[in-house]
């Protein structure tokens, strides 16, 4: 099958080699274009770019694409069958959408209709969700509203952040696309409409998404927004006005007689070289390593041993 290829980051990179390996011809790579990176802002292609490298694929990286007449062009002289995105970062105007006969088809981290949207694996994690999946759909116009074509559940296990869930929903969702390539083309596969009013969204993630409200979450919501927002935003609050960032926490779930009063919300409490916070419904996190600001990373132990703190110290 002639394909056309949109990906960017290392989530799109098991796809693409998944259909090198099933034989399709991938005419055309296109990334989004390099961007600095880190501290040093040093210039970085994207992970997709590379793998096309390496497997010697034409790439492009245009800025844009809606009224891209040279890209548009390329695309009209390749005649894929199907163009397949997965991550690619950008909205598929119509005129691509129209373009090949089976469709522009998609990987989808999330079981459609629900969290459609930016950061539908993040969001499922934050959430508190025990299963979530991959979705390939056929793209429209709408925002994650096109025709399901296949499904796989995946279970979140109860330590994973979206990171690690990131990386076993790429390897899993690579033979989905795979498979669903071969139904469509042998007319097995028949696209199925979303329940449109079962849709949740999972918008894009901000910085104030990281932020610690004790008063309005539990220790366990808590916990799952921070291992949802890995690597970014994470978790963070204030100490004396300064930035705390929250490495690794915890609930707490063993009985611990100080953390029982609901006015604890928010409050510290230091016990024999551990850190405690109070948060709603009468529940606490132990805060295990966290990095103050302008400072290094480190464990709650060792910033103890050089920054006491009495117990009913606030945060936030």
């Amino acid at each position: 099958m002639r394909l056309v290829f949109c990906g960017t980051p290392q989530f799109a990179v098991p796809t693409l080699e998944a259909l090198i390996a099933a034989g399709h011809e991938i005419e055309l790579v296109v990334s989004q274009p390099d961007r600095p990176v880190g501290r040093k802002q040093v210039l970085t292609s994207p992970p997709v770019k590379v793998k096309a490298l390496v497997h010697g694929l034409e790439i492009t990286q245009p800025d844009k694409i809606k009224n891209n007449v040279e890209f548009r062009g390329r695309l009209e002289e390749i005649s894929p069958d199907a163009i397949v995105v997965v991550a690619y970062g950008r909205i598929i105007p119509a005129w691509m959408l129209d373009l090949p006969r089976l469709g522009c088809i998609n990987l989808h981290g999330s079981m459609l209709p629900k969290y459609r949207g930016a950061a539908p694996i993040q969001w499922a994690v934050a959430m508190g969700e025990s299963v979530t999946g991959n979705t390939t759909m056929l793209l429209e116009e709408g925002l994650d509203t096109g025709p399901i074509l296949l499904q796989q559940q995946i279970e979140i296990r109860p330590e994973q952040t979206a990171v690690d869930l990131f990386e076993e929903m790429a390897v899993l969702g690579a033979p989905l696309m795979v498979e669903t390539l071969a139904g469509l083309a042998d007319g097995s596969l028949k696209p199925r409409p979303q329940d449109h009013a079962k849709a949740t969204l999972a918008r894009i993630l901000e910085r104030e998404d990281g932020r610690m409200d004790f008063a309005a979450y539990t220790a366990t919501e808590l916990w799952n927004r921070w291992r949802g927002f890995q690597p970014w935003p994470g978790a963070f609050t204030f100490l004396d006005g300064k930035k705390l960032i929250v490495h690794r926490l915890r609930p707490v779930t063993e009985p611990r007689p100080n953390l029982k009063a609901s006015e604890f919300l928010g409050e510290l409490v230091v016990e024999d070289q551990r850190l405690f916070a109070g948060c709603a419904r009468e529940t606490a996190l132990e805060l295990m390593e966290i990095q103050p600001e302008g400072r290094n990373r480190m464990t709650v132990a060792e910033f103890l041993r050089g920054n006491p703190i009495a117990s009913g110290t606030r945060l936030g």
